[in-house]
This record gives C-alpha cells, structure tokens and sequence, in this order.
C-alpha cells in the first residue's frame, strides 16, 4: 500500500509540474491551452518521466544523502518534481557545425516538448486571432496606444514592473513600423493579450470604447 501510495504521489507531482510548465508558456489562457491534445500528451509525458525517476531511485538506492524517514519523502520530491531536469540531461555534447548537440535521454524528451509546445502554440494563435480581430475592431491606433495601455495596466494589480516595461517598449518600436494602422492595433491588442488575458481586454477596450474608436 506504502508503494502504490509513492508513485500515486509522485504521478501527480509530476502531472502538476507538466501543468505548470505549460500554463507559464501560455499566460493569456492557460486553461484553453492545458485543454488541447498536445498539451495533455505532455502531461503525461512528464508524469512517465516523474513515474520512471521513482523506479530508477528506488533501484539504485540513492538517498540523496538523507536518512531514516526523510530518505522516503526526499526520493518522492527528487522524483515528482525533479524527474524532468533529470531525463534533460545530456550523457555527452558531440559537434554539429556550429552547434552542440546533447546526447541522452535529453535530447527525447526534448523533441516531445519541443513538438507539443509547438502545437499548442498554433492552436493558440488561431484563437487569439479571432478574439483580437474582434476586440480591437473598430479601434483606433495612436488613440489605443495613448490610452488603452496604461489603463489596462492600471487595471492589473499585480504585473510585475519588468513586464508593464516590456509592453511598453515593445509599443514603442511598433509606433517606428510603417505598418497600416488597422494592423497595428491588433499587434498591440496582441502585446496586451499576452498580460491581461482576452476577458480583460475585453472589457477595457469596451470601457473606452467611445474614447479609442477608429
């Protein structure tokens, strides 16, 4: 029971940390994004690798240096939430042209993330396109990037200073872009999507409407 109860508490440490991962990469909706194929196979991908550290440990007997009853909870935590740094380790770097490459487990569950994250990615962006397209229609630029922005901002209790930065250097060199207007507020509807979500958005942009319409 003891055992069945450890790997039961590691798959779900490993599952979370999966979660966590991707819900970091994906801040406008995290939720949408943990809800699609690719996401869920790497969810279970890590909660293998989690279910694997276990078995190797256990195997092998490392302790981590612990002992008595901390050895067991040490081996679940190294287990559940380290499993993934572990299998990311390459056994050696050979050179490819300009590049090293890393060989070992690695270097597989890289290509799984990599593929996942990619298409996660593109499912994402479809529906990111649509929700701009729809938020910000009607909008009008230099009015948008004078107003909208710090009230979105303000809005927001908690967007760490080096983020509201990032928003607004990143407009900054969007003003530069000899882009059609119409475009440029959906990059910027885009650039704030990215810390406010679309529900937000949504309502700030219908907040100001009268003031920031085209």
């Amino acid at each position: 029971m003891a055992e069945l109860f450890d790997y039961a508490a590691v798959a779900i440490l490993g599952a979370l940390v999966g979660i966590a991962e991707l819900a970091s990469r994906y801040r406008d909706a995290p939720r949408d994004a943990l809800y699609t194929r690719p996401a869920v196979v790497y969810v279970v991908l890590n909660t293998a690798a989690s279910l694997m550290a276990l078995a190797l440990i256990r195997g092998y007997g490392w302790t981590f240096g612990s002992s008595g009853g901390s050895q067991r909870w040490t081996q679940l935590l190294v287990a559940g939430v380290g499993a993934m740094a572990l299998f990311r380790t390459s056994l050696f770097t050979v050179r490819a042209g300009d590049r090293d490459i890393g060989v070992g487990p690695g270097s597989f569950f890289q290509i799984f993330r990599d593929s996942a994250d990619r298409e996660v990615d593109r499912l994402r962006a479809g529906e990111r396109s649509r929700v701009v397209g729809k938020v910000m229609n009607g909008v009008a630029y230099q009015k948008a990037s004078q107003g909208l922005i710090p009230y979105c901002l303000a809005l927001m209790q908690n967007v760490p200073t080096e983020e509201q930065q990032k928003v607004i250097h990143a407009v900054k060199l969007l003003d530069s872009e000899k882009i059609d207007e119409d475009i440029k507020v959906r990059i910027l509807g885009l650039h704030l999507l990215n810390v406010i979500g679309p529900d937000v958005l949504s309502s700030a942009v219908e907040a100001l409407r009268e003031q920031i319409k085209a």
